[in-house]
Parts: C-alpha cells; structure tokens; sequence
C-alpha cells in the first residue's frame, strides 16, 4: 500500500503543488481527505477551502509555496496516516511551516446508511464506537508525526459540519450525535498534542441545505468552502478573511480529466483561483468526505 501511494504522490507533487513568485514564508501543505481536495457536491474537483486558504495567503504576501498532493477523497484517519508515512510525503513535510489536516469524518460515514429518497438515516452503534475510537487514536498520531517530521510547523485540526440537512428532522439528532463526538474526539486530541483545532459547525448549523444541495452527496459548495477557509483565519488571524467577491469561477474537473491532464502534461489549472494555476490531488473520487 506506500508503495502505491508514493507512487501517487509522485504523480501529482508536480500537478499538486505550486510556487508563488513572491517574498512568502509560508509553506503550506494540505492533507486529508476530499475536503481538503476541494470535491463538489457533484463528485468533481474544484476550489476548495485549502485552495482559498492559499489564494488569500498569496494576496496578502505570505504563501511561497503551496500543495494539496496528500489529500486524497475517501481517506479515512488511517488512510492520512498511511500516507504521511511515505518516504515522497515526508520529503515534502520537512519543509512546511503550516499545516492542515482533515481526517475523521470517513471513519463515521462510511458507517453510515443515507437514504437521499426517504430521507432517512441509519448506523450501527456498535460500529460507530469502534469507528470513533479508531479515529482518536489515529488523529493523535497523525499530529505526533507531522510534529517529528516537521517541527516548526504551525498545525490545525479542521472540524466538520452536519453533513445531512436533507434528511428528516427526526432523523438528525441520533447522528448529530455521533459527528458532535467526531468533534469532541478532534479537538480534545488536538489540544492535547499542540495543534489548534478549527471548528466549522456552527457556522453551518444543521440546516444547510444551501451550502450541501445534493441531498446524496455531503459536500459543500464553493461558499461552503468559503466558510470553511475563514473559519481557519479566525484561528490563523482574525485580521484576514476570504470575501465572496474573492471566490474564482467555477470550474470542476472530473477525476478523469484531472488524472489525464496530470500524465499528459505535468500539470494543468484544476481552480482558476488568482495567481495560483496548477494544483491538486487525488486516487478516486467517492461519495463519502
């Protein structure tokens, strides 16, 4: 399995990842899951809250480098920890100086049974527990490495948001139940080994529709990313934010599309985000975060 992932994160370091023509310190590595790959709620790939994050980071004169090469849609806490331990990742580690992580929510939802129809819920919570639990231990350990591998580096922990508005009211709490402990398990794991942890849910509530508009699928728009980007800033510096006149045009590339222009030409625009030309990475896109 790392040897398939080095081999993926060889394929796209170069398409991934970008360096700014500017006096930056910043070196900006994004990892997780397909949040921070920037997945629509129509499974392509576009801006997303790692994207903005850089975007504004570049305009302010801060960023020289930045790359979402170790975030991968479908990763669960194991998967990043996986990842990390690549020989490809830790070479591209060992020079940040800010991080992201997001990592936990595929450990629930893949437990969990959505029908987008019915507009019901279900899970196991025998498994859930068990899911949980994995994803304490495994935060904590992605944390403790990334701290070995690159020790300077400022580290934050994002939260995640309800991801089913659509389902019926009296659906919702036993889940939001479960993903409140996913955020407990977050930010105590978070604070307990010196990374800052960014919380996201109340901005979005538990009735965001709007910003999750595909009732089969849980992620957000490009605004929804938005929300995710300034939730990080109030952590970072509240002094920066992202406005809604800063977000680029859409432009969503399918996995296919992505993985072509990656083998053909080295590098191709994924988000037509200003200054910032050539990043990304992926294996597959999946309906889970």
């Amino acid at each position: 399995m790392k040897k398939m992932l080095g081999t993926l994160i060889i394929l796209f370091i170069s398409f991934g990842s970008i360096t700014v023509d500017a006096k930056g310190t910043e070196v900006y590595l994004a990892l997780g899951d397909s949040l921070a790959a920037g997945q629509t709620p129509n499974r392509a790939i576009d801006t997303g809250y790692t994207d903005l994050i850089a975007q504004k980071l570049t305009t302010t004169g801060q960023l020289a480098f930045y790359s979402k090469a170790l975030a991968f849609p479908g990763y669960t806490t194991a998967d990043v920890l996986e990842s990390i331990q690549t020989d490809e990742a830790k070479e591209l580690l060992k020079k940040a100086t800010l991080v992201t992580i997001s990592a936990g929510a595929n450990d629930l939802l893949q437990m969990v049974q959505v029908n987008s129809t019915s507009g019901s819920v279900a899970y196991q919570q025998i498994s859930a527990d068990f899911a949980l639990n994995n994803a304490r231990k495994n935060i904590a350990q992605i944390i403790k490495e990334v701290q070995v591998l690159t020790p300077k580096a400022k580290i934050y922990v994002m939260g995640y948001y309800f991801a089913y508005p659509h389902v019926r009211e009296s659906q919702k709490s036993g889940i939001k139940k479960e993903l409140d402990r996913l955020q407990l398990i977050l930010k105590k794991q978070s604070e307990a080994n010196g990374a800052t942890y960014v919380s996201v849910e109340e901005s979005f509530g538990v009735n965001a529709t709007t910003l999750l508009p595909n009732p089969a699928d849980v992620h957000p728009t490009m605004e929804g990313y938005r929300i995710m980007a300034n939730a990080f800033f109030s952590q970072y510096n509240k002094g920066i934010f992202v406005t809604q006149s800063e977000l680029p045009a859409p432009n969503p590339l399918s996995f296919e599309q992505i993985l072509n222009a990656s083998k053909e030409e080295g590098k191709s625009p994924v988000a037509k985000s200003e200054g910032m030309d050539n990043y990304y990475s992926l294996t597959e896109l999946k309906p889970l975060i």
